[in-house]
């Protein structure tokens, strides 16, 4: 390994001084070694745009040359997961990185290391914070803010101490404090909706008047920072919230329902009036609509909101797959009978889904690329057989990768094949079941009718679903 790193960074110093003395430099270089590969490929893009699909080589490694590079974040993707890096002219970056544990293990190397270290650093940080919040929002609103107004001073003096000593670009400081910003901001919008009480609006009225102030300084149509994580994260905590409020002005009820027609009618209307940008602004739109429809069991109200949607989303793929979601949940209501699909066991036998319910029947979903997924779900399901025999447990990988490496997946982790199969037209039938989120879940009784066509095995009312449906 270390020889491979040594080799490399000779290639990166000859092409470098050679470039340096010829012409400008625009590009960079990035690199590296993936353990337990989920594909053989790497995708590289920027601002949703693909640059390239690199592929791995025998020993699980690739080198790949940026041309004209635009500095700026870069996203890599490897089966499910991704991860932003920051590529600036003369950079040659290396990274290795283990996908049973994606972001904990990554690791860079090379030239633009330390900025990237200190951003991946940050992330995983942020992330402990997230579950501490919960916590700390329950706190009243003056010490919360008191504790959350520390830990952003502790990380712009982390930041400042940092550019002190390895001087890095201003694109970076730019980054680096949005980091900051974003994170603070997340921190502060989601208050009122964690804050233990369900007046929402009451909660609202409680905080100091200086609790938003940030809010006049929000860029919500920020295109350099449109694909960054933290910053979408906060856009849509700040509509939710700000949706709150504009929902209480007309609202009657005391108690407040996320779920409620006319709150995320009143999200929509506000992102159209808030962000002009049209990928900022299409992409929320998209997201909460998405989030609705696929938890909504009341058609009508799924109908108003997708009316809303159509009449906002300027983005003509975005909405066709929402047409076709929301038609597919149509023909997934309560008491129809499971569409016609076909699967395929593991000794490659197809088989229509419906032959296999004789009984009351559970069945979820796994991807190869959702591996946490994939895992979680399968220790859960071997938990719930034993518990409930009386249950039909079907998994199905929608993968289109062939039988054989779903089949060698389960086989590594020891999860049994038994009631396993994968969809015969993963594509086809994907879109018919709206498999969508991983976590979906049917239940079905024993005829095959639909009981409840989008819960989850993780969800706290999980079981008892399943014990109504024995006993009715």
């Amino acid at each position: 390994m270390k020889i491979f790193y040594a080799l490399i960074f000779v290639l990166f110093t000859f092409l470098g001084c050679k470039k340096e003395n010829n012409e400008a430099i625009n590009y960079a270089y990035v690199g590296g070694e993936i353990i337990n590969p989920n594909t053989n490929y790497v995708v590289l893009s920027k601002n949703e745009a693909i640059i390239d699909t690199i592929k791995l080589d025998g020993r699980n490694r690739f080198l790949y040359k940026v041309n004209d590079l635009q500095q700026g974040l870069y996203t890599f993707r490897h089966g499910g997961e991704y991860q932003m890096v920051l590529l600036e002219p003369k950079d040659s970056l290396l990274f290795r990185l283990n996908t049973l544990d994606f972001d904990e293990s990554l690791v860079f190397t090379g030239n633009g290391d330390k900025k990237n270290n200190y951003l991946i650093n940050d992330f995983l940080e942020s992330e402990k914070e997230e579950k501490q919040i919960v916590r700390l929002c329950q706190l009243n609103p003056n010490t919360y803010q008191h504790l959350i107004d520390s830990l952003k001073n502790m990380k712009a003096e982390a930041l400042e101490s940092f550019n002190e000593k390895y001087k890095p670009s201003d694109l970076f400081k730019k980054i680096a404090q949005a980091n900051i910003n974003y994170n603070y901001y997340s921190a502060k919008e989601v208050y009122p909706f964690v804050h233990y009480g369900k007046d929402k609006a009451a909660i609202l009225k409680t905080l100091p008047d200086d609790f938003y102030d940030y809010r006049k300084d929000v860029n919500y149509n920020d295109e350099f920072l449109s694909s960054y994580y933290n910053y979408n994260t906060f856009l849509r905590h700040n509509v939710s919230n700000m949706s709150l409020k504009m929902h209480d002005n007309h609202s009657e009820d005391k108690s407040f329902d996320r779920k409620s027609l006319c709150y995320n009618l009143d999200r929509l209307y506000l992102i159209d009036s808030l962000v002009k940008n049209t990928t900022i602004k299409d992409d929320l739109l998209y997201y909460f609509t998405m989030a609705y429809i696929s938890k909504g069991k009341n058609q009508d109200d799924n109908d108003a909101i997708l009316k809303s949607y159509l009449a906002k989303c300027g983005n003509e793929n975005y909405k066709n797959v929402m047409v076709s979601y929301a038609k597919s949940l149509n023909n997934l209501r309560d008491g129809l009978k499971l569409p016609e699909i076909n699967v395929v066991n593991y000794n490659n036998q197809e088989l229509n889904i419906n032959s296999l319910v004789n009984k009351p029947t559970a069945i979820s979903f796994w991807s190869r690329i959702y591996y946490e997924h994939f895992k979680e779900s399968h220790f859960k399901l071997r938990e719930l057989k034993k518990k409930y025999p009386e249950v039909n447990f079907i998994t199905i990988n929608i993968d289109e990768c062939g039988i054989d490496k779903s089949k060698k997946m389960l086989d590594a982790h020891k999860f049994d094949i038994a009631n396993e199969y994968q969809f015969k037209n993963a594509k086809e039938a994907k879109e018919i079941l709206a498999v969508h989120p991983m976590t979906k879940t049917i239940i079905l009784d024993k005829h095959s009718k639909i009981v409840d066509s989008n819960t989850n095995l993780f969800s706290s009312y999980f079981e008892d679903q399943l014990l109504g449906l024995i006993n009715k």
